[in-house]
């Protein structure tokens, strides 16, 4: 289903209140590390500027637990912001008291102001009515554009719509655009590659994906929980004992789906979990009792590339290996590089894997990156999500 976006709206000399993910990670002294997602903004800023907006922005930031917390406050995203776009971002010392009251009663077109972290109130995560229509009554038109927060019904990302008009800003249009195409009607062969170190995290995605893609090529920690259902010795791999039954169904459902599913034929093993144990490459029926696997080997890097060669559609969500060891790192790295060569619609699905893309500077290479982790998976297990859901249909 179609949502309709700020284009779709007359925003001019109007007040919009729009949702931004400004949850960025900052240091000690609470400098940004990483304005990544403060860029991702800057579109639906800018058309909103341009075409005389008054602009109201919110987010949140951190877990401060719905208590005013200075560690969390939105002041070090005002200045960024105020830097970008070259044009002060004022910053509303409260979010819906006296100081957001008076910044935007007398706003001019143009303008922008942030409102303090939206979880400095406890009825934001509680999507309390009140709280909802007293952040309504800042403005006059909503816009979601916080895809990262999007699977959670709050106060900001889902509430305040049941009394404003309610669009998508481009960020969250693009998500839809892509997850919602590769979902919908993929270009084919359609490959997904799952990573990660649970299989319980996945199986609503993977019972989904099964429905749909042509073969799913499996890595990461979840893969050993496959190998002991099969009957291999795993040794002190990660396994959740109690869901061998179900590695199981998903390997009988990919049979009868006619999915190739896809097992690593070789892994990177080691003594301990460390970037200096002892380590080597082995096959994947040869794990030694007190060894634990830590990455893909070399043979599964190759037979990835062989399939993935041919694809038209790649989504691909989590790591192959303990991307934090460098050692451990090869898999989930060489991946992303043939990734980045294909001729086909690639999609990162958020998370780990999107962070990884970013480290290797492989962004641009791809056609689409998610920005929520936890909101991409629901996405793609096919829930239902309350941030998208509230806007209005085409």
């Amino acid at each position: 289903m179609t949502k309709k976006t700020v284009k779709d709206i007359d925003v001019s000399g109007k007040k919009v209140l729009v949702r931004c993910d400004f949850n960025v990670p900052q240091d000690e002294n609470l400098n940004i590390t990483d304005n990544r997602r403060i860029k991702g903004a800057l579109e639906t800023i800018k058309y909103l500027i341009e075409h005389n907006a008054k602009v109201i922005l919110c987010s949140h930031l951190g877990r401060p637990k719905g208590e005013v917390n200075n560690k969390y406050s939105l002041k070090p995203v005002a200045e960024e912001l105020s830097k970008l776009l070259e044009k002060e971002v004022k910053l509303a010392s409260d979010i819906i008291g006296e100081s957001a009251k008076n910044l935007t009663a007398n706003m001019q077109n143009g303008d922008i102001v942030l409102l303090e972290n939206v979880r400095f109130d406890a009825r934001e995560e509680k999507n309390d009515e009140e709280f909802s229509k007293s952040l309504a009554s800042l403005a006059e038109i909503y816009v979601n554009d916080a895809f990262g927060t999007a699977h959670r019904a709050h106060s900001s990302t889902a509430g305040v719509a049941s009394y404003l008009p309610a669009v998508s800003g481009f960020l969250i249009e693009k998500e839809i655009k892509f997850l919602g195409d590769a979902l919908q009607n993929p270009e084919r062969p359609f490959v997904a590659i799952l990573g990660g170190s649970k299989v319980s995290d996945k199986i609503a995605v993977i019972d989904s994906l099964l429905e749909k893609v042509d073969k799913l090529l499996i890595g990461g920690g979840m893969a050993f929980t496959f190998f002991k259902a099969q009957g291999y010795n795993i040794g002190k791999s990660i396994c959740e004992v109690d869901k061998l039954d179900l590695a199981n169904a998903i390997l009988e459902k990919a049979k009868q789906k006619n999915v190739e599913l896809v097992l690593p034929s070789d892994v990177h093993i080691a003594k301990a979990f460390s970037n200096d144990a002892e380590d080597k490459i082995v096959a994947t029926n040869a794990i030694p009792d007190e060894w634990q696997g830590l990455d893909i080997g070399n043979n599964t890097i190759e037979s990835f590339k062989t399939i993935l060669q041919d694809a038209k559609t790649v989504m691909w969500n989590g790591p192959l290996g303990v991307f934090e060891f460098e050692k451990y790192a090869n898999g989930t790295r060489e991946v992303a590089k043939i990734l980045s060569n294909l001729d086909a619609t690639t999609i990162i699905g958020g998370g780990d894997s999107a962070a990884a893309v970013e480290q290797m500077g492989l962004a641009d290479n791809m056609t689409h990156i998610s920005t929520g982790g936890g909101a991409s998976l629901e996405y793609l297990e096919g829930k239902v999500l309350p941030g998208i859901e509230c806007l209005q249909n085409v």
